[in-house]
């Protein structure tokens, strides 16, 4: 093996990766989200965060553990339910 090549073990899993981007799109949703004196919402922006975070995590449900996916699922659901009583102001 080549001594410069990377070590396979040094990649890491892709799920936990996937989560944590998942976690930081639906708080960048909430943010865009905020209602504050300095900015008004970022509708669209907060819309894309939600649909490209719940396009990840169906790529990698099946691979998560139970208590993972329960915990994703909650955590797109609310943010989803902030973006649409946002929305509909």
């Amino acid at each position: 093996m080549n001594p410069q090549a990377p070590e396979l073990e040094a990649i890491p899993s892709v799920e936990p990766l996937l989560t944590d981007v998942i976690a930081t799109l639906a708080l960048a949703a909430h943010a865009y989200l905020a209602d504050d004196a300095e900015k008004t919402p970022d509708i669209a922006a907060a819309q894309i965060a939600i649909d490209v975070a719940a396009a990840a995590f169906e790529r990698v449900k099946e691979r998560l553990r139970s208590e993972q996916r329960l915990a994703i699922t909650q955590m797109l659901t609310e943010t989803r339910l902030a973006f649409i009583k946002k929305r509909g102001v």
